[in-house]
């Protein structure tokens, strides 16, 4: 008897900060379908940023249900793969499956005090020699601290209570109770040591966390977990999962030792993949989990950004200064240089290499020459600034670039672009999918339900083109635009 040939599409859904969408995958890596809904967030306080967990749930089951109905039912789905906005930590009832609280999202600043006192008292060498972070508001564990003190529905719930980061809280409501956490998102929470792969004790006790509310830690790819038959029409496999920046790395094939991505989305990432070795930085970056599969993990450096596609945003909607993200290239073109304007974008604090959650943003050097095009073309620069920071760093921990890789929202502006890779001095490629997030955590869905026999091959087969920059900007220029920002960054600080 002629056995039935596997579907060749791939269902994922890729929960971000500020929208959730479901995007269909051929084997080939073409997308062939796109469902995107918008998320709100709250900011109940300065330094707050919250979501109503409910809202991630329901829109991101809206979104993939109208994909799975234009790809002509479940049954032309193989698998479904999970990616998402990864520090952010939910709340819910084991009992009843709801959410018990707002989630704390990535960017809220409000444990920067706690962070500071078990700084002040010496913890951070033990936590980063076991997670490979640091101690900042920015980790999961400090926001569940807080929560357990000052929020009575997570504090008096006892063992009803389940604790989990987006990805976790959108599994157990695909599957109606499985609690798990796959090994990316699990160690950016500050509670898993990333070398045996499991909770440590020591740091559930510092965080006074129980162990009984967190889920279990599980590979990135292979049978995850099935999807209740109402949910999508069928009961589909869940067969990988990575936090976004992982995804993303993944999508871009930074699959060997060296190979390096940035992601200019919401914030800006980047990660360095270091193979089977765990490296300890000595100049603020992070040590993370790459993958795991098959119970071995493979590791990256990264450095994280807190603000990149916000502050475009931020210009659009808070400000006004434009109509469109688009717009922003057109406005950078118009004019020759930034006019003397510096944009220090810390309205979430400063991440790497600096680590100050009390910094703000600020934008500096203004005169009544300025105008709102030297504003944007500022803004937009920031990021090159920021990513060459951050390449010292790497350099100096011993993870030199000789070239990048580049997605994510942002990067679709072909000047942006082309600014990284003038003011890097280093060649950028951009992949035509700059969406690599969702496309890595397809690569994750095949190799888990066995339509690819390793990531390479996945890579291989799902891969497209990529277009080239190559550096163009004389020294003179480039050391110019570096002082004037390293002078912008000191007055934020000091």
């Amino acid at each position: 008897m002629k056995l039935a040939a596997m579907p060749e599409t791939l269902l994922v859904i890729d929960a971000g900060t500020t929208s959730t969408r479901a995007m269909l995958f051929g084997s080939d890596g073409a997308c062939l379908e796109v469902e995107q809904r918008e998320l709100t967030q709250s900011y109940p306080r300065p330094g707050w940023v919250e979501h109503d967990a409910e809202e991630i749930w329901e829109r991101s089951l809206a979104c993939a249900r109208a994909v799975v109905e234009r790809a002509g039912g479940p049954g032309r789905i193989a698998a479904l793969g999970i990616a998402n906005q990864r520090e952010t930590i939910v709340f819910w009832s084991r009992r009843t499956g709801r959410a018990l609280a707002p989630a704390i999202v990535w960017q809220d600043r409000r444990t920067a005090g706690l962070c500071d006192r078990l700084r002040e008292a010496g913890h951070e060498p033990m936590l980063q020699a076991r997670t490979g972070l640091l101690l900042d508001p920015y980790f999961s564990a400090s926001k569940i601290a807080w929560a357990l003190e000052h929020w009575p529905d997570v504090r008096d719930c006892g063992s009803d209570l389940c604790v989990g980061t987006v990805e976790s809280w959108l599994v157990v409501r695909l599957t109606g109770g499985l609690h798990v956490s796959d090994a990316t998102n699990a160690s950016r929470t500050a509670l898993m040591d990333i070398g045996t792969g499991r909770w440590d004790p020591d740091l559930l006790d510092l965080w006074g966390v129980p162990a009984r509310c967190l889920p279990e830690i599980v590979d990135c790819a292979g049978a995850i977990g099935r999807t209740r038959p109402e949910r999508l029409g069928a009961s589909l496999p869940i067969a990988g999962m990575a936090g976004d920046q992982q995804a993303a790395a993944i999508g871009q094939a930074c699959l060997a030792p060296g190979t390096v991505k940035a992601t200019y989305g919401t914030g800006a990432f980047v990660l360095a993949n270091t193979g089977s070795e765990q490296r300890r930085s000595g100049h603020r970056l992070l040590s993370t989990v790459a993958w795991q599969i098959g119970g071995e993990r493979r590791y990256a450096l990264e450095g994280s950004l807190f603000v990149a596609g916000s502050l475009v945003k931020w210009l659009r909607d808070s400000i006004g200064l434009i109509g469109a993200a688009a717009q922003s290239e057109a406005l950078a073109r118009s004019v020759p240089d930034s006019g003397g304007v510096r944009f220090v974008p810390a309205q979430s604090g400063l991440g790497a290499p600096y680590w100050r959650a009390d910094a703000r943003g600020a934008l500096l050097g203004l005169t009544f020459a300025t105008e709102r095009a030297h504003i944007v073309r500022a803004a937009l620069e920031a990021m090159a600034h920021q990513t060459h920071d951050l390449m010292a760093c790497f350099a100096a921990d011993g993870a030199s670039w000789s070239m990048l890789r580049i997605d994510g929202g942002m990067a679709s502006n072909d000047w942006l672009a082309q600014d990284v890779a003038d003011v890097l001095d280093l060649p950028v490629e951009r992949p035509d999918q700059v969406e690599t997030t969702a496309l890595g955590a397809a690569m994750l869905a095949g190799l888990g339900c066995g339509m690819f026999p390793s990531l390479e091959a996945a890579a291989e087969a799902m891969g497209g083109p990529v277009r080239r920059f190559e550096p163009a900007m004389g020294d003179e220029v480039r050391n110019a635009r570096l002082a004037g920002w390293r002078e912008a960054v000191r007055a934020v600080l000091h």
